[in-house]
């Protein structure tokens, strides 16, 4: 256990940290999830859901939960899996 306020203080803060990026992951994969959930199932919905699911990695860039250049390979390969789905419908 801590013995300084200063310390006590920082594990109240990682805590609520800790809390607050789980969420944020937790909330990013299930929309990717979904997006490719419904990928297979109907391209043309899909791509209704790839706007809000990159707004959500981008948000997820600035609370820094991802890093930039991870977020952009996922944007990349979200865009490029609608894209090729588009294609073959």
């Amino acid at each position: 256990m801590a013995n300084h306020k200063s310390a006590l203080k920082r594990i109240r803060q990682t805590a609520r940290r800790y809390d607050r990026n789980r969420a944020t992951r937790s909330r990013l994969r299930s929309r990717i999830k979904a997006f490719r959930a419904a990928l297979s199932a109907d391209a043309d919905g899909a791509a209704g859901l790839l706007g809000p699911t990159v707004s959500l990695v981008d948000k997820a860039v600035q609370k820094g939960v991802l890093h930039r250049n991870k977020a952009n390979r996922m944007k990349s390969s979200l865009a490029k899996a609608a894209n090729s789905a588009g294609a073959g419908a």
